[in-house]
């Protein structure tokens, strides 16, 4: 059926119910150049749901890579004040394998499966009068999420928004950062570039982001709500210089997807097991229709790997919440770094990767 004429696109969002992840899959539905090796891609759902998110959170994609599929978790720049799509712009390092893979295969019409929407790096759950985006790179992609959030629903909210980048031509969303500065009132508005270009030579301020230039920039800075994305080397020295200001760093919220070393993770794994007993608790995955088991200290993904049920996880250290699943009856002990919400744990969910249970369980799996 001709796109123009398909009766689905038209419909009010009334009509729609939310996107779950768990019966649907995105279709692509366009690609596009942000920068030097970066690009957004944007997404619907197949079955014509809408998006139901909070600006600044972030979803797994299932990357079909290699025999198994490859999870990659990607921020989404989108804004949830335009439901109808959602949109991923990732940047290809020279090592990356996934973010590769969708530059090489994804087009128009692909599908994927998706898992989420997760985290809480957002300003809806930090609400503030004054706010400060601080990012570098493609850090930029969930500060865009809340500025477009922002630009329509509360263009005259105070955001100071310093963006570091290296060269002005690896700005991502330069042009539409420029005409949010002009459209937003509230919104001050600068850029920071280590180099020069022969292109732009008076494009930005020359130089690093450092406990000189904050205050320049935004002499308020003690003052506001703190977001900052970036490479880790950028949020450390961030946390550092607003930590010697004497700053309240229960205000500053970073976003990171950085993992424990592989190496310590399995050992952990490795530990647990050699040290268990026979005996084990069993875990009934009623989705699958399997019974299986966990020894001591072993956590209901390792044992749904052991049985053969297959549940998504991506960072698998608590963060990413991919492994989200809903406990139907039994009891847990979950150790997360802030991947499930308090408003998920009331309601029956828990992350497979850090939750060991300590009591018969079923989940659904």
């Amino acid at each position: 059926m001709n796109a123009i004429n398909d009766p689905g696109l038209y419909r009010h969002l009334d009509q729609m119910t939310p996107w779950d992840d768990r019966l649907q899959v995105l279709e692509v539905i366009a690609v596009s150049d942000e920068a030097p090796q970066v690009k957004t891609f944007a997404f619907r759902a197949d079955a014509r749901t809408w998006f139901r998110y909070s600006p600044g959170q972030f979803i797994t994609l299932e990357l079909p890579v290699g025999d198994e599929p490859l999870l990659r978790t990607y921020t989404l720049s989108s804004s949830p004040s335009r439901p109808f799509s959602i949109a991923v712009t990732v940047k290809a390092q020279a090592d990356s394998i996934g973010t590769r893979w969708m530059f090489d295969n994804l087009k128009p019409g692909d599908h994927l499966r998706a898992h989420g929407p997760s985290g809480s790096f957002s300003h809806h759950r930090h609400p503030a009068a004054q706010y400060l985006f601080l990012s570098a790179g493609s850090g930029v992609t969930p500060m865009m999420s809340m500025l477009r959030w922002f630009s329509d629903c509360a263009p005259w909210t105070d955001v100071a928004f310093v963006n570091c980048a290296r060269r002005p031509e690896e700005v991502i969303f330069r042009k539409e950062l420029e005409l949010l500065g002009n459209r937003m009132p509230g919104l001050s508005l600068d850029f920071l570039i280590e180099e020069r270009s022969g292109q732009d030579k008076s494009f930005g301020h020359r130089g690093r982001l450092d406990p000189v230039r904050l205050p320049l920039l935004v002499p308020d800075y003690l003052d506001r709500e703190v977001f900052c994305c970036g490479p880790d080397p950028f949020m450390r020295g961030v946390r550092e210089m607003l930590q010697a200001a004497g700053f309240d760093m229960s205000r500053y919220h970073q976003e990171s997807f950085g993992a424990p070393q592989a190496e310590a993770v399995e050992a952990k794994i490795e530990t647990a097991l050699e040290s268990a007993p026979a005996d084990q608790i069993p875990i009934r995955f009623s989705v699958s229709e399997v019974d299986g088991g966990s020894v001591a200290g072993q956590t209901i993904l390792q044992a749904a790997r052991a049985a053969g049920v297959r549940i998504p996880a991506a960072c698998e250290f608590g963060l990413c919440g991919t492994c989200k699943v809903r406990k139907i009856a039994g009891d847990v002990e979950m150790n997360h770094n802030g991947g499930i919400l308090d408003e998920e744990i009331a309601d029956g969910f828990v992350l497979a990767c850090c939750s060991v249970p300590t009591s018969a369980l079923e989940v659904e799996a």
